[in-house]
């Protein structure tokens, strides 16, 4: 299936990078600002949580969102090489693009670690295409133009009755 609502390769690269550091500012200051407020110091005060909370969010979450970013520019390069080199986009892509990037962010851990991030990307991305495959699947035959209903031709249909009806045109007996 082709998205053709997406900007060409060298656009999405930025555009996939751009959204991934968004994602993880806004993910990364909810679960830093849980984990601020949590983790404040127990001093008697009245702001104090609130200042550890906003102290754990201003410090930590532009490195969660800049790791996020990563993640998202590296997937969207590899992605595009795939497609440049295939010659097409499909599942495929996708699915080879995360287990590559899975290998690559690990590659410091040793070739182990590696191939192990790599299948968990892999299989990351080949269950969220999966559950896509499945819905197009599911809902694809409301759009099929062979199983639409045909409109009966209101000159065919049948007089209505005659004698005491209700507001909704049926007959109301007494």
């Amino acid at each position: 299936m082709e998205d053709y609502a997406r900007d060409p390769c060298p656009w999405r690269i930025m555009d996939d990078c751009g959204g991934a550091f968004s994602i993880g500012i806004i993910g990364g200051s909810i679960f830093h600002g849980f984990s601020g407020y949590r983790n404040a110091a127990k001093i008697p005060g009245k702001w104090n949580r609130l200042t550890g909370m906003a102290h754990n969010i201003r410090t930590k979450s532009p490195i969660t969102g800049g790791n996020f970013a990563i993640w998202g520019g590296l997937f969207s390069g590899i992605d595009c090489l795939l497609v440049y080199f295939r010659g097409k986009e499909d599942y495929i892509n996708s699915i080879v693009s995360g287990a590559a990037t899975g290998g690559i962010l690990s590659v410091r851990n040793g070739p182990y670690q590696m191939m192990a991030s790599a299948a968990i990307g892999g299989l990351l991305l080949g269950m969220i295409e999966g559950v896509g495959i499945f819905i197009t699947y599911i809902t694809a035959s409301q759009f099929d133009p062979a199983n639409r209903q045909m409109m009966e031709d209101p000159n065919q249909l049948p007089d209505k009755p005659v004698g005491n009806t209700n507001m909704y045109g049926m007959a109301s007996y007494q």
